[in-house]
């Protein structure tokens, strides 16, 4: 039954105790490609360094020109001769080994499956696919379809057989199908079946990074289309080429490592990525310096580990220092190569940038030991830039300067603060000296960094320097005293009356000099003063209702001069209260109203009254009604609060103007009044609309007129 079913398979097995062989029966021309396709080998204890483990046969029919192999498993060779050999003595090499073969005209893959002895049956139904124990009892199912293996980015022609799938089924008009990812799946076309022979072939170049790995289906179907077995699995693995460079991606690459750092200190980390398998020496990275640029102070400043990318210092700290490079900036050019850095691999690069940072190992230091500065008396801003050196990073705490004062400054008339472009100390009077208090100041001023010194570094003697200031004498304006000056007067004081005696001192008492004084600013033009003795006076009546007085002030400036070569002047400011006195009298609003003859509401207006003055010399007011002349009364006025009252119709007076005598008194002492007139105009009033044209005379003051004419000649004539 065995032979029986060998034949069906058209296959012939040859055992010995290390290598199962397959071959084709039938196959006795020359086929191009592996002689034999699949192997298995029992696992051994140790795969020995240069101990041949098989023999490949490879034969391309055209005298195998050009020939070379690649194994999946880096450990591990093909002689020319087609030996595996490994290239170390190794225990563990994996489940299985693929070789790939390519001549000028032909190329290949060939499978080593690696057993132990107990799964030597079970490597053989994982090579053909079939179910059952050692006795290879009868299978299932018909077809056999092995695994195919395919190396990414052959060269045409295309299309390429690549494998067969196997039917024992012997239906007349049984034909193959295949189906899945890669033949009616998108990307549709790339993999299709002879559906007489089961050869399968691929129509293009595939791309392991693309895709891996197709899953695909194979049955067989009758003439008709029906399936009458499987449908089967089929897996086709993309075998990976090295076709990919390593790529870094994730620059710029800018490393920092403090100076004087211990030799072997890791500095950063460089990471390529390879998009081939990584389970291969194709994405297998070994790193390296290619350039440093400087190459002082030693042209090996870095070294980098070959296989984590880490980058470290190979220098002594003493080499590593900052303020004796060339250059704080290092440049390293890094290349990653693959196949574990070996000749053929692809390479990609990258730049490293590698900055020295600054630690504070020097302590700034003053140019020289004292600065000299002069400053006249009275002013105030920077006098002195006191220099410094520092030989650490301009751009760090190591570099900037921090000044202080720490003795010759108890008035505080001094700060010293850092220029920040140029580190300098910038010593400033703050408060203004005066020579006749003291003409020589003595500073002692120190100088540190932001950051602290290393433990190892002190501040010496140089971070300290004296200053010495000369104070130079300059003629000072007068001082008034007090200054402003305040005083309080009423309004109204008769002309001529004094306001006040201003005093002003000359500042610089060491000089001998008379001092004048004169009128800078009066707005009212109301005060002079005495040019020798100060004194204030008025030369016009103070009014507090004046616009220029404020809140019940009035401001002055006055001027002292000295007799000094040019003068000096000193400004004085008087401010006078002014007290109120009931100088204004009353005034009333509204002065005109209006009222139809026919009105109804005889309630005329409401009346106010202001006064100029302050309480209380203003509210409350008196409102009265001169007499009124004729023989009956027309109107009359009745108060409503403190500053206003109403005026009524006693009843409906005919269309005229008339005015009507109106006095107001205020509460001051003694009360001033205001005699006025309300014009009234009595109108006539039609539909909504009002007509107050003076058709008739002034009703009252014509009558008022007349009795006065009249009373005149009657006096005439007693």
């Amino acid at each position: 039954w065995m032979n029986e079913w060998m034949l069906k398979v058209h296959f012939l097995f040859f055992f010995s105790p290390q290598v199962l062989l397959l071959a084709c029966a039938e196959d006795l021309e020359c086929v191009p490609g592996f002689q034999q396709k699949a192997f298995y080998i029992e696992r051994p204890f140790e795969f020995t360094e240069d101990q041949p483990v098989l023999n490949l046969e490879f034969d391309d029919c055209k005298g195998n020109n050009k020939l070379n192999f690649e194994v999946s498993n880096p450990d591990f060779k093909v002689e020319r001769d087609g030996s595996l050999v490994a290239l170390k003595n190794i225990s563990e090499a994996g489940r299985a080994l693929f070789v790939h073969a390519r001549s000028e005209h032909a190329e290949d893959m060939a499978e080593i499956l690696i057993v132990g002895a107990n799964e030597k049956h079970g490597a053989l139904k994982e090579i053909f696919k079939i179910e059952g124990n050692l006795g290879i009892p009868r299978q299932k199912r018909a077809i056999l379809a092995t695994p195919i293996l395919i190396p990414e980015n052959q060269r045409p022609p295309f299309p390429r057989s690549v494998g067969k799938v196997i039917s024992s089924e012997g239906t007349e008009g049984a034909k193959f199908r295949l189906s899945g990812k890669g033949v009616d799946q998108d990307p549709k076309g790339i993999f299709r079946i002879n559906e007489i022979s089961g050869d399968v072939s691929v129509t293009r170049a595939l791309d392991r990074e693309a895709i891996a790995n197709y899953e695909l289906e194979v049955e067989v179907t009758d003439i008709s289309g029906k399936t009458i077995d499987g449908p089967v699995r089929l897996d086709i693995s993309v075998i990976d080429q090295n076709d990919n460079r390593p790529m870094f991606k994730e620059g710029p690459y800018v490393g920092h490592v403090m100076e004087g750092s211990p030799t072997g200190t890791t500095v950063m980390r460089m990471t390529a990525f390879d998009a081939d398998d990584s389970s291969t020496d194709n994405a297998l990275l070994r790193y390296n310096i290619l350039k440093q640029t400087p190459t002082k102070p030693s042209p090996n400043m870095f070294y980098i580990d070959p296989e984590k990318g880490d980058i470290v210092t190979v220098v002594s700290p003493v080499l590593l220092d900052r303020e004796t490079m060339e250059t704080p900036k290092y440049e390293l050019v890094i290349e990653a190569k693959d196949m574990g850095g070996l000749d053929v691999g692809l390479t990609g690069t990258a730049t490293a940038t590698i900055l020295i940072d600054d630690k504070n190992d020097h302590p700034p230091e003053f140019t020289k030991k004292e600065f000299q500065a002069t400053v006249k008396e009275g002013v105030t801003g920077v006098i002195v830039n006191l220099t410094v050196g520092d030989r650490d990073d301009p751009a760090t705490g190591a570099w900037k300067a921090v000044y202080t004062i720490i003795n010759g400054n108890p008035g505080q008339s001094f700060e010293i603060h850092t220029n920040p472009q140029t580190n300098e100390g910038m010593l400033s009077v703050v408060k203004p000296l005066d020579y006749e208090i003291s003409a020589f100041h003595t500073l002692l001023i120190k100088v540190e960094n932001e950051d602290p010194l290393i433990p190892d570094i002190a501040y010496g003697p140089s971070s300290t320097a004296t200053v010495q200031i000369t104070v130079e004498d300059v003629n000072e304006g007068p001082v008034f005293h007090p200054n402003p000056m305040t005083v309080t007067k009423q309004e109204n004081i008769p002309i001529g009356s004094v306001v006040l005696t201003v005093n002003a001192t000359d500042p610089d008492t060491l000089q001998h000099q008379t001092i004048r004084y004169s009128v800078y600013k009066d707005p009212a033009g109301w005060l002079e003063i005495n040019p020798t003795n100060g004194t204030i006076g008025t030369t016009a009546i103070l009014d507090r209702e004046s616009p220029h007085v404020q809140n019940n002030i009035y401001t002055a400036l006055f001027l002292a001069i000295d007799s000094g070569n040019p003068p000096a002047t000193g400004t004085g400011t008087l401010h006078i209260t002014l007290e109120d006195v009931n100088d204004n009298v009353p005034s009333l609003y509204p002065t005109l109203a209006k009222v139809c003859d026919d009105a109804k509401d005889l309630r005329v207006v409401v009346l106010g009254a202001s006064d100029k003055d302050l309480h209380p010399n203003t509210d409350p007011f008196k409102f009265e009604l001169s007499k009124q002349s004729g023989p009956e009364k027309l109107w009359r006025i009745t108060k409503l609060n403190n500053t206003h009252a109403q005026v009524i119709l006693l009843q409906n007076l005919k269309k005229a103007n008339y005015n009507i005598p109106i006095s107001v008194t205020d509460s001051g002492k003694p009360p001033l009044t205001n005699n006025t007139e309300l014009k009234l105009q009595v109108c006539s009033c039609k539909k909504s609309k009002m007509d107050c044209s003076a058709t008739d005379a002034l009703h009252i003051s014509m009558t008022l007129i007349l009795l006065s004419l009249f009373s005149l000649f009657c006096k005439s004539f007693p």
